[in-house]
């Protein structure tokens, strides 16, 4: 492990939740759009990480093989994809322009996807992280700082 392993591991953690955060805006922002060039109303979107390990690592004789899962070195946002798991809702406005006109969900309106209370949670998740990153970094450089002191 070299010297700022530590801080490059927690800058893989500042981007992927800054560009966490970002997502999560777009989602907050787009809640009430119902038109896209897709066609259809807004999808939520979310992001997919996955942990970036390096091979080869030292493996310590003493952690049994099924406990050692390598040793990390960060994140990394795999994608950022559109939840289409999940139904958009109906809101009955037939003077909406985007109504449905005609058949048993005549005058319904199909909004996004997006729930705002669970946007929210996601966001102060991904704002902590992001502040646990930052706490880990200072630290690092504290502890750098200390070891510089010592060798005066």
């Amino acid at each position: 492990m070299g010297l700022f392993s530590s801080i490059n591991t927690a800058a893989t953690g500042l981007s992927a939740q800054r560009l966490r955060l970002d997502v999560i805006a777009n989602n907050i922002a787009n809640v009430d759009t119902t038109r896209t060039p897709e066609g259809g109303p807004f999808r939520r979107s979310r992001v997919i990480f996955r942990p970036r390990v390096s091979q080869p690592y030292y493996r310590s004789p003493f952690l049994p093989a099924a406990l050692d899962n390598g040793v990390g070195r960060g994140v990394r946002v795999v994608s950022v994809q559109k939840d289409m798991d999940q139904k958009p809702r109906l809101v009955y406005d037939p003077t909406h322009p985007d109504a449905i006109q005609s058949g048993p969900r005549k005058g319904y309106v199909e909004m996004p996807n997006v729930n705002v209370v669970n946007e929210m949670v996601d966001m102060m998740s991904a704002s902590r992280s992001y502040e646990a990153n930052v706490a880990l970094v200072n630290g690092s450089k504290s502890m750098f700082n200390r070891a510089l002191e010592i060798g005066r």
